[in-house]
């Protein structure tokens, strides 16, 4: 094995943009080396990646074992990576609505079965990318909210079952964030829309990765929890 460093090394899918590339600077921060798994290629900040569609299991096994032999085990896992589209329920085939499950639904499952051995073995954390349309839903966002209300059943049924293991599984389910994900025109951006917020903003990368941040080296005892950073669009 031919390891960087000895600092515990993070794995984040994801993270060449976004929240991702955000969660990437904040664990490094924190004394990580950080891996990472990305379709798009390499994530600024990160010591290792690989071009990786999450939605396929034996990629990602690949992935991680790739990311294993280059930075040492895996004692962090941040699951960030997915995509976001808008459109009415009749409007949604059923090769969208196969493809968002498969990509956030299956991602998260894909990546937890690569590096659970990994957590078990240092107690590790993980923490998943959901979203506030998991909680409160949102019109024209019924498979994309079906998609990150499903993560948010697995967050809470794989803490349950890997907690006397030493190993804990949280959520962050964020709103609107000002990333590339939303477009200009997009209806989050809109002023009418901004001032439903009690902030009136969107949420910031730095503001959800500073969430996952905290859940993975100072909240030690949190387990199957779900973290709101939404600007106050979920109360």
């Amino acid at each position: 094995m031919t390891m960087t460093s000895d600092r515990p090394v993070a794995l984040v899918t994801g993270g060449a943009s976004g929240i991702g590339a955000a969660v990437v600077d904040a664990l490094t921060s924190r004394g990580f080396t950080v891996g990472c798994l990305d379709l798009r290629g390499a994530a600024p900040g990160a010591a290792h990646t690989v071009a990786v569609d999450v939605s396929d299991a034996e990629a990602v096994a690949d992935g991680v074992d790739q990311i294993r032999a280059a930075l040492g085990d895996i004692s962090a896992v941040v699951t960030s990576a997915g995509y976001y589209e808008m459109a009415p329920v009749a409007d949604i085939s059923v090769a969208a609505w196969r493809r968002m499950l498969r990509v956030h639904l299956g991602g998260l499952v894909n990546v937890a079965r690569a590096t659970l051995p990994d957590l078990t073995e240092n107690r590790g954390a993980l923490v998943a990318v959901a979203s506030e349309l998991a909680v409160g839903g949102g019109e024209h966002d019924a498979h994309y909210a079906a998609a990150k209300g499903a993560i948010l059943g697995v967050v809470r049924s794989l803490a349950v079952e890997v907690a006397d293991q030493g190993v804990r599984v949280n959520c962050v389910a964020p709103g609107p964030t000002d990333t590339p994900l939303l477009a200009a025109d997009s209806p989050w951006r809109a002023p009418e829309y901004l001032a439903t917020l009690p902030l009136r903003r969107l949420t910031t990368p730095r503001e959800v990765a500073r969430c996952v941040e905290y859940l993975i080296c100072d909240a030690t005892f949190s387990v199957g929890d779900v973290v709101n950073v939404n600007s106050g669009a979920v109360l």
